[in-house]
């Protein structure tokens, strides 16, 4: 049976689950957010589903889903979807698009006897508590499915990085768009891939967590740009005159750059399957 350490864990700034107040801001521009986020590398969709417990269409549900990013891929590759989303403004939008969802932490979330074959989680993952979310998710799952948790994380040349930067910290000093997080993207979701695999490896129910890596590229406008900052959590909560400030600096940027720049991306994904 998964197992949590009794007791309350300690606090630590860096568990990013605890931060309620980033977590539930990316509800307040939802159109924007479906629009202008990256969406995952078909390839580990394939490979997700692949790793199914069984044939036959899979049973995906999709934990933070959010707006249904994630989840409109999964469904489009024949998976019957269930989202989970804390946010009811962006649990709304999903409906729009034709997804079902569950409004509620995944902490609190009744499966009311359900069963999954594959449980997901699309940069989501960091804002659950990674052990009562491996727990909950044991629970939940068929025998031999799969939890995936991925992300997407960008990498930009030291130029642009540098560049961008710049405009970043003008408006907000201290921000975590520093230089050198922008440089080394990687730290970062290194640091969320490891708690969600501590996380999975200390519930013990599932087998040793394994890391996948798919890596792409991305050719952005100044304007396709432009319309993602406002969706990254240290932006969410500017004014819309310092949203507008950051906007216009990086705008500059990009200009002068020939009104485009190719973002690379690393989509990192933890997994493991239920014993």
């Amino acid at each position: 049976m998964p197992t949590v350490p009794s007791g309350p864990p300690a606090p630590s700034e860096n568990e990013p689950h605890r931060d309620r107040r980033t977590a539930e801001s990316f509800g307040s521009d939802a159109e924007r957010y479906d629009r202008a986020r990256p969406r995952y590398p078909e390839a580990m969709i394939d490979r997700i589903i692949a790793a199914g417990p069984g044939p036959g269409v899979l049973d995906v549900l999709d934990v933070g889903s959010g707006t249904g990013i994630a989840a409109r891929q999964f469904q489009a590759a024949g998976c019957r979807v269930l989202g989970v989303e804390p946010d009811a403004r962006r649990a709304d939008l999903a409906r729009r698009h034709g997804l079902k969802v569950d409004v509620s932490t995944f902490e609190a979330w009744d499966p009311a006897d359900r069963r999954f074959d594959a449980i997901v989680a699309a940069q989501a993952w960091h804002w659950i508590d990674p052990l009562a979310g491996a727990a909950k998710a044991a629970r939940v799952l068929r025998p031999g499915g799969l939890l995936a948790a991925f992300w997407n994380a960008f990498h930009l040349s030291d130029d642009v990085a540098e560049a961008f930067s710049t405009a970043y910290q003008r408006v907000t000093p201290g921000s975590p768009f520093a230089l050198q997080a922008m440089k080394r993207p990687m730290d970062g979701y290194q640091v969320l891939s490891t708690k969600a695999a501590d996380g999975i490896s200390t519930v013990g129910a599932f087998t040793g967590p394994e890391q996948w890596r798919f890596e792409w590229d991305w050719t952005y406008t100044k304007e396709a740009w432009l319309d993602q900052l406002p969706t990254f959590g240290p932006l969410t909560r500017l004014s819309p005159d310092r949203m507008a400030e950051v906007q216009a600096g990086v705008g500059d940027t990009i200009d002068a750059m020939g009104g485009d720049f190719t973002m690379h991306y690393t989509t990192i994904a933890v997994t493991a399957a239920l014993r």
